[in-house]
């Protein structure tokens, strides 16, 4: 069986892609979603686990979910393959290949799109094992994603997700300066998003302004902005010793001040 667990914005869309897909998938949640094939009961969903894809949000909750509460290493006695969905530290990651059992594959496997590609199955994957592991787990992923990308060893994905994230993190953050200043210069917003997708400027968030989901939202502890916040932070946490990193943390502290837009 395959089981995905944190089925929030982007965990449930998901899900619904390997059902879909004609997979035998069950979800779990802290959180009751209303549905029969998502459970809140451990005990549900861990016996006839074989693969999980984590998608929890963050180093707590996939200790929690590994390890202490729910404790997966302890009762899904079937377990053989974990995917590492969430975007998390790299060398948070790297270090679970010394706590989970040598018989469970692991795969750094976290994706990029918002919930606009999940929901239409365009996910990008930044994948991290050996060539063997990834060949293996591609169709699995390609119900859920169009784009794969081997990183290299496990922790390499997670090594490119953080990198892509803090870039991504500097386009949120100029790109609702400029247009928060085009406000006040008077220019029409959807005029100038026009301009910047044919021009130098184009970017992530200004080329999906319409269409990601937390493109206009301010910042909250448990929302996406939040979440980007946290990955720069998982980047940070992987910089090179010595390197100088006032630029990302200024990017953060951006990111976290903004507020929502109309």
């Amino acid at each position: 069986m395959i089981g995905l667990a944190g089925c929030g914005r982007m965990g449930a869309p998901m899900l619904a892609a390997l059902r879909d897909g004609g997979t035998r998938a069950i979800g779990f949640d802290i959180v009751d979603k209303g549905t029969d094939h998502i459970t809140t009961n451990i005990m549900a969903f861990a016996p006839q686990l074989e693969t999980l894809l984590c998608v929890v949000r963050d180093e707590d909750e996939t200790n929690a979910l590994l390890f202490d509460t729910q404790n997966l290493m302890g009762t899904a006695p079937n377990l053989q393959r974990i995917f590492i969905c969430s975007t998390l530290s790299p060398r948070y990651v790297r270090g679970l290949s010394e706590r989970v059992p040598d018989h469970i594959t692991l795969i750094d496997a976290p994706m990029s799109g918002a919930v606009v590609a999940a929901e239409n199955r365009t996910l990008s994957f930044m994948l991290g094992g050996t060539a063997d592991d990834i060949a293996d787990a591609t169709p699995l992923l390609s119900l859920m994603g169009q784009h794969f990308h081997h990183m290299g060893g496990f922790g390499s994905g997670m090594q490119g997700k953080v990198l892509n994230n803090l870039l991504a993190a500097s386009h949120t953050a100029m790109t609702r300066l400029v247009l928060d200043w085009a406000d006040e210069a008077g220019l029409e917003t959807t005029a100038l998003l026009n301009l910047i997708e044919t021009s130098s400027g184009q970017n992530w968030l200004a080329s999906g302004y319409e269409s990601i989901e937390f493109a206009k939202h301010g910042y909250a502890p448990d929302n996406s902005i939040g979440i980007l916040v946290k990955d720069v932070a998982a980047a940070l946490d992987a910089a090179p010793d010595g390197a100088d990193t006032a630029l990302p943390k200024q990017v953060q502290a951006t990111i976290r001040a903004l507020k929502a837009r109309s």
